[in-house]
């Protein structure tokens, strides 16, 4: 029989974990599993990898955009494109720009410490951003820019069909829940909305490079966390191996 002890023990290494900024701070990229996709693919499962090509093409075939222009890669996604839990941050970075993968640098490595803490890593998760090109110097995506990448985001979802959306810092809040309310007020709530075709859990949290500048705030991704792991656990989600 486990102990409660023993449970709230490992609960608190897994936090510590979290808030451990030793491995965050290493500016070395991060390397990628690479599940092989290809092999005992149904017919649905290689549409649904068509669908996604030809979005990712779609999306490269922009014009007249400042952002495509002054960027090096188109960011797509990473992580499992079959998985039941996708994630939605801001827009590429610097590194995330040069390898044409989301979350590849420090703030990329603080969230795979947070995935980690409740079990998950990339193998069982999908990842994305509300714009894929690098707005320069890192700089927050305008409106206008949101607004025109908005219908490509909503489609991506679509196909990707995730029964829990976990929305990362108030860019992703605001483009797809709307902005009357501030991410410090709606993180850490859950939100039933139809997004497109689908209709997934959604909820809110603290970008990591936000936690990065604002290590006081961890605690409250914690919280987020739990209830992510707790909605799992409710939807009966099964990770993919």
């Amino acid at each position: 029989m486990i102990r409660k002890s023993n449970v709230r023990n490992n609960r608190t290494k897994l936090y510590h974990k979290l808030i451990n900024n030793k491995l965050v701070y290493n500016n070395k990229s991060l390397n990628r599993y690479k599940k092989d996709i290809n092999q005992n693919l149904t017919n649905k499962s290689k549409e649904k990898l068509s669908k996604l090509a030809d979005l990712k093409i779609s999306i490269n075939s922009i014009r007249n955009c400042e952002l495509k222009k002054n960027a090096t890669n188109l960011v797509f996604s990473d992580g499992n494109p079959y998985a039941q839990i996708m994630i939605i941050g801001e827009g590429p970075g610097a590194n995330e720009d040069k390898e044409g993968k989301p979350f590849v640098g420090r703030a990329g490595k603080l969230l795979d410490k947070m995935l980690e803490a409740i079990k998950l890593d990339r193998k069982n998760v999908y990842i994305s951003n509300v714009v894929n090109f690098r707005p320069p110097m890192n700089r927050k995506p305008t409106d206008v820019e949101i607004k025109r990448y908005l219908p490509f985001l909503v489609k991506h979802i679509e196909l990707i069909k995730p029964k829990i959306l976990l929305l990362l810092g108030s860019t992703a809040l605001n483009a797809l829940i709307g902005d009357e309310v501030v991410i410090s007020k709606a993180r850490g709530k859950w939100v039933n909305k139809k997004i497109g075709n689908v209709k997934p859990e959604i909820i809110a949290s603290f970008h990591p490079a936000f936690l990065m500048r604002q290590p006081d705030q961890k605690k409250y991704a914690w919280e987020d966390l739990k209830m992510i792991r707790k909605k799992m656990s409710e939807l009966k989600i099964k990770l993919n191996d």
